[in-house]
């Protein structure tokens, strides 16, 4: 793990929460359509919040610092 960067870590959850708000709905039917939209809510909200992390190593550990507040 001597080659991990997490700034391009974090980069690339920034990159699929945009890419996540940008892509289209398929053509879906009532519940098929409810089902994707939510889970497309939570795969953004999910990678938002991890692109947004604040990082540190404490311990031998990599900590992600996620900011809640608006």
């Amino acid at each position: 793990m001597s080659d991990f960067n997490v700034d391009e870590f974090l980069a690339r959850f920034r990159e699929r929460a945009e890419a996540v708000r940008e892509r289209g709905i398929p053509p879906l039917e009532a519940d098929a359509r409810r089902a994707y939209v939510a889970q497309m809510e939570t795969d953004f909200t999910d990678y938002s919040l991890v692109g947004a992390a604040e990082w540190a190593v404490e311990d031998g550990a990599l900590v992600l610092r996620i900011p809640l507040g608006g």
